[in-house]
This record gives structure tokens, C-alpha cells and sequence, in this order.
């Protein structure tokens, strides 16, 4: 009789337990208001895939090692390394979804192989190609200058890069 009445308690219990209302996670709740306020997409369909950007970064050449890193739609990365040691990272992206990003070539007065660049910082030189597509070369050791990002920039196919936009 005992386990029959334990049984039954147990039953009651997870039918009472079961049928009990649950609140959303915070998750939820955050992911239900941003799909409510019609958020634009994090980067526009518009965007170039980033597998086409690897043909316009600069060849492996003396001794230096190019790894692509990401590959994403808009987007693409590449470390530089020398030795085993990452100097650079190298990097192309297309504006479309982050017009911000392009805007801060409008009054530039820096030109690299002909296109508006910017120096961001102490560790950071990019151009702007055909008003669409930023290459970027980003310092990750101390001995990579200024002067090493600006001759990166220039191996890139700068050019090809123009054509890619529509």
C-alpha cells in the first residue's frame, strides 16, 4: 500500500509541477523585443562574401606567412606572420553594413596608392577602395611600423578590389 500511495503522490506532483507556467529566460525576452522593433540585420545582404576578398590580399613572399584567420560575409582576416611570430594582422571589409566605417575617409588628407587612408591609433592604417571596400593592416608587434603597414596595404590588389564593386 505504501508504494502505491508513493507512487501516486509522485504522479500528482509532477502532473501539478508539469502544467505549472514557466517564465520566459531574459534571453528570450531580449531576443522577442529586438525581432519586435524590426532591427536592420547586422550586415547588410548586399555585402560582398568573404571568400571573395582572398584573392586580393597580399602573396606569401620572403619568409612571411599570410594564415587566413575569418572568413565571413563582409568580411575577411588574415594573420602575418615572420618566423612564427604574428607582426600583422591584414584585413578587408565591406562598408555597406557599416557605413561609419567609410565615413571617416570623407576628410581625410592621407592617400595610400591613390585611395583616402586613415591612421587609427598607433597600431592601425587602412584606405578606402572605390568608396566601398576597407583594407586595414593592424600592428600586433612593435617592430610592424607604420611605414611596414603602409607597404602591406600597397601588395594588396588594391585595384582588383576596385573592380569587385558594383
Amino acid at each position: 500500500m505504501a508504494r502505491w500511495l508513493t507512487a501516486l503522490v509522485l504522479a500528482f506532483t509532477l502532473l501539478i509541477t508539469s502544467c505549472a507556467p514557466t517564465s520566459p529566460s531574459p534571453y528570450e525576452q531580449v531576443q522577442q523585443e529586438s525581432s519586435q522593433r524590426n532591427a536592420p540585420p547586422a550586415v547588410s545582404r548586399k555585402a560582398t562574401q568573404g571568400s571573395e576578398f582572398n584573392r586580393f590580399f597580399p602573396p606569401q613572399e620572403n619568409g612571411f606567412e599570410r594564415i587566413y584567420v575569418q572568413e565571413k560575409k563582409g568580411f575577411a582576416e588574415a594573420k602575418l606572420k615572420k618566423d612564427g611570430k604574428e607582426l600583422a594582422m591584414l584585413a578587408i571589409s565591406d562598408t555597406i553594413s557599416t557605413p561609419e566605417a567609410a565615413a571617416k575617409f570623407q576628410h581625410s588628407t592621407l592617400q595610400i596608392a591613390g585611395y583616402p587612408a586613415v591612421e587609427v591609433g598607433t597600431t592601425q592604417t587602412a584606405v578606402l577602395v572605390a568608396n566601398r571596400y576597407q583594407v586595414k593592416v593592424l600592428s600586433r608587434d612593435p617592430s610592424f611600423t607604420a611605414s611596414d603597414r603602409k607597404a602591406w596595404i600597397e601588395k594588396f590588389d588594391l585595384a582588383g578590389l576596385a573592380q569587385l564593386a558594383p
